[in-house]
């Protein structure tokens, strides 16, 4: 059995990112992936029944695709359910390529704010991993933003559209900030990828491959510099030695056969879910209670981003059917504290393009808008392409009670324990949710709309998982350290958004890249040590 010097579990977005930062040590890398190569000439935008598709082998939920790559997870204790996706590129294949940063203050909370814990990194270190990775993902969007030290190197902006001149018409009109979103999509060619050319399902995975998921974009370089990925392997557990380091995985190849992979450094990234599941997992006598969980903070403090959703009808014509679904502009003027709203931290105002035309169909039938039979088509056509969404993404704090836990009885195909999601939303975090909501709504009502609609929690939205491993520099209260070096193993590292400290209140693989990225970096002046 060879064993390898580096071993990586996940090859989503922070797992490809530090595979091809590591490449460049001519090391023996080897990724273990528990789904498949994504083929992008059967992605749902290629076909005329796309929108049926979401409903079934490209839905967000794993319990509702089913697909062989997936395991099964009992979130029905938290009003928000589990979006991710397995195969090479993660759930970069199903997201929308929204792709702001952290704000310098989401690392500084406790300072701040007095609420939770200052992360022991922060924005200016990140900075140039911020950067490097931008130009690595190939992102777009326009430089000045006063919500954020200069930000260069980018891509012109993905265009707004008749649609987001509308709605920044209704910003504008109240005086609160707005811009052209950031986005992991290409308006330009990039490293042998062609532009977007307004598809629309981006959510549904890119034909064109303008939308930057980590399949095209960090994963044939770190390939082209040797690194070897084998998919179809599902880890069960982390292995380790007589003096308590990880020396390899227990998985279930493609056949169903159980093998054994031997490594000299493992490195996780399964996700704010899958990782915590895997060192749950992970038991043995020298790690009873799972491994890397001698604090009992492995799956504690789940932040899942409290999704609220407002959508504007107009009058006008917008099309605003066409463009990337989740990229069109972004909204912070309440992301920082301001203590006369009766809450701590802020929100994103996300906007976004309308419905298709199947969602539009169902969702005006489900409010009575648009009516079986006669008069069908006409309240269809005065909807489709006349609505605003927008995502109200409220930050969530953490709290030790919000967890992933082994489920007792339920367990995937191979008989490895299922995750049990236990999750409330904090008091903080409603009172930022309902005045996201109503500042929604007022947007949409000073850009022209004529009728509104707004809820939240929207239940099928649990896409930002973080938190269940978080990085600190105390072993006592954090699982992994400054470098994301777990504080019980010295050759365990953990990359992906289950180290985050805090969630911030945008989108968090643009954050969760850059710190792989600068996990990767240190890693590799710290190789003899590692490595022994």
């Amino acid at each position: 059995m060879e064993t390898v010097d580096v071993l990586i579990i996940g090859a989503g977005a922070s797992g490809a990112a530090v595979a091809w930062s590591l490449s460049e040590t001519k090391l023996n890398i080897l990724c273990l992936e528990q789904g498949d190569r994504m083929d992008a000439g059967r992605y749902p935008s290629t076909q005329r029944n796309w929108e049926v598709q979401r409903l079934g082998p490209y839905n967000v939920s794993p319990n509702v695709r089913k697909l062989p790559s997936d395991y099964p997870i009992n979130d029905q204790d938290s009003p928000i359910a589990i979006a991710n996706f397995n195969g090479v590129g993660g759930s970069t294949i199903l997201y929308s390529g929204h792709f702001p940063r952290f704000h310098p203050s989401d690392f500084k909370v406790k300072t701040l704010d007095g609420v939770a814990d200052d992360w022991p990194i922060d924005y200016e270190l990140l900075d140039p991993y911020f950067a490097l990775n931008d130009k690595m993902m190939g992102v777009s969007g326009l430089g000045g933003d006063p919500a954020y030290p200069p930000i260069e190197g980018l891509q012109p902006p993905v265009p707004m559209g008749r649609m987001g001149e509308k709605i920044g018409e209704g910003f504008n009109k109240l005086g609160w900030h707005w811009w052209p979103a950031y986005s992991a999509i290409i308006t330009r060619p990039h490293k042998g990828r062609d532009r977007c050319i307004n598809l629309g399902p981006c959510n549904t995975g890119c034909a064109q491959g303008a939308k930057s998921s980590v399949d095209i974009t960090y994963w044939p370089e770190a390939l082209r510099n040797g690194v070897k990925l084998k998919t179809r392997a599902r880890v069960r557990e982390i292995t380790v030695d007589s003096q308590g380091l990880a020396n390899g995985v227990i998985y279930y190849d493609e056949t169903g056969a159980e093998c054994v992979q031997r490594a000299r450094m493992v490195i996780v990234a399964c996700s704010g879910v899958g990782t915590p599941r895997l060192l749950l997992n992970s038991r043995s006598s020298a790690f009873p209670d799972g491994l890397a969980n001698s604090s009992g903070m492995v799956g504690k403090n789940l932040m899942l981003h409290p999704l609220g959703y407002v959508e504007g009808v107009f009058e006008e014509q917008l099309d605003s059917h066409l463009g990337p679904h989740g990229c069109c502009i972004l909204g912070q003027e309440f992301y920082e504290t301001d203590q006369a709203r009766g809450f701590v931290r802020g929100y994103t105002m996300q906007v976004l393009r309308g419905p298709g035309p199947i969602e539009t169909a169902m969702a005006g039938i489900a409010r009575r808008d648009i009516p079986w039979g006669q008069g069908h088509h006409a309240a269809f056509a005065a909807r489709f392409g006349h609505t605003i969404g927008m995502g109200i993404i409220v930050e969530d704090l953490p709290e030790p009670t919000n967890t992933v836990t082994l489920d007792p009885e339920l367990k995937d195909a191979h008989g490895i324990p299922a995750p049990k999601i236990t999750y409330r939303l904090s008091e903080n975090s409603k009172k930022m949710l309902a005045h996201g909501l109503e500042r929604g709504k007022e947007v949409m009502t000073a850009a022209g709309s004529v009728k509104n609609f707004a809820f939240g929690p929207v239940r099928n939205t649990g896409w930002h998982l973080m938190g269940t491993a978080r990085m600190g520099s105390n072993p006592a209260t954090s699982v992994v350290d400054a470098f994301g070096r777990s504080h019980d193993v010295p050759n365990l590292f953990v990359v992906d958004s289950s180290i985050f400290v805090t969630s911030g209140g945008v989108n968090p693989v643009s954050t969760m890249q850059a710190v792989a990225l600068y996990i990767a970096d240190n890693i590799k002046k710290n190789l003899p040590a590692i490595l022994g």
